[in-house]
């Protein structure tokens, strides 16, 4: 029996994302939360026939009921980017969203696995830790930074270029989820060589700044939902498996490296002692983080991504837990 609670249900990346968790067998209760719309939404996935029950819930009144005793909560919640607006924009709009959401988490479904799509995630994620931090309730192998969109644009640019089925291509992207932060390890790609440096350079940028690319093509009227919902699915999917089911399975994710110590050395040769969290291979399990993985040998072009991301990255990380501090709970 697995609770899974959205909260953004009603939203453009909430409602696809709860289309593909309500075919999910694994999932017994699918809570719903918006601060509109939401019961029209739950009416709606009520009627598909797999075994999941759906309830809806709006308003501050219901998000106790929304959230208390899930085993998920998965935030898409808050408003998408529009051409021109930066995630600094981003963040001053959804950081009181995220904020509050993790305080009801933390109240109300303290040992919940918690998987963070609102943007920024460089900077929301440190959010929801440190609301945590405040309720007494931590554990960093719980939290979750949901960057497995970088990884499907990936496996879908570079299967293009090198003329792989996408699903069959693997790529590690590690770092944070912005812009010069997200640094995919296409050297470790079978058919890397086939790229010369100029398509390199072009498709790392364009993994970069995927998202550009749908806001420019929604021409303003939004950002990219489907492909996050799907993303964000697959993410929270696998991650029940793991940690209910049994299964073995790694994905790329935002986390605290304190969540693993031990493992996060080989990332900390890499980038230093200054970061709290990153991108990385997890080895996902019953208590969520049961291992980092070693990022791997990155080649010279690699190399040179890191130091700018991980400069990025210390301001983005910052922003986020004096955000909390400053706040009242």
């Amino acid at each position: 029996m697995v609770k899974v609670t959205v909260c953004g249900a009603a939203g453009g990346i909430g409602q696809p994302l709860s289309l593909i968790l309500k075919q999910s067998s694994k999932i017994s209760h699918l809570s719903l939360y918006d601060i509109v719309n939401t019961p029209g939404v739950a009416a709606d996935l009520s009627h598909i026939n797999t075994q999941s029950k759906v309830t809806g819930h709006v308003g501050n009144d219901q998000l106790k009921d929304a959230i208390i005793g899930s085993d998920v909560v998965v935030i898409p919640a808050g408003v998408p980017r529009k051409p021109g607006m930066t995630r600094d924009d981003l963040f001053k709009i959804n950081a009181s969203i995220v904020r509050d959401l993790a305080t009801a988490a933390a109240k109300y479904a303290p040992k919940a696995f918690m998987c963070i799509i609102s943007n920024p995630v460089n900077s929301t994620v440190p959010i929801v830790a440190e609301v945590f931090k405040k309720y007494n309730v931590y554990d960093p192998r719980r939290i979750f930074g949901v960057t497995t969109l970088d990884i499907v644009r990936a496996s879908t640019f570079i299967g293009e270029l090198i003329g792989a089925e996408p699903s069959t291509v693997a790529c590690k992207v590690v770092g944070g989820h912005s812009g010069h932060t997200i640094l995919p390890l296409i050297s470790q790609v079978p058919g890397y060589p086939k790229l010369t440096q100029d398509q390199l350079e072009k498709v790392t940028h364009r993994i970069q700044f995927g998202g550009d690319e749908v806001v420019k093509a929604k021409n303003g009227a939004g950002s990219a939902t489907l492909s996050m919902a799907y993303a964000g699915a697959r993410f929270a999917l696998n991650l029940i498996d793991a940690a209910f089911y049994g299964k073995q399975l790694v994905e790329c994710t935002y986390v605290q490296l304190d969540s693993d110590k031990q493992g996060a050395q080989d990332t900390r040769r890499i980038i230093g002692n200054e970061l709290e969290y990153f991108s990385v291979p997890v080895a996902l399990g019953p208590n969520g983080v049961e291992s980092i993985l070693p990022i791997g040998t990155l080649s010279p072009f690699e190399q040179g991504l890191f130091s700018k991301a991980v400069t990025e990255l210390k301001g983005n990380i910052a922003k986020g837990t004096n955000f909390v501090a400053e706040s009242k709970l």
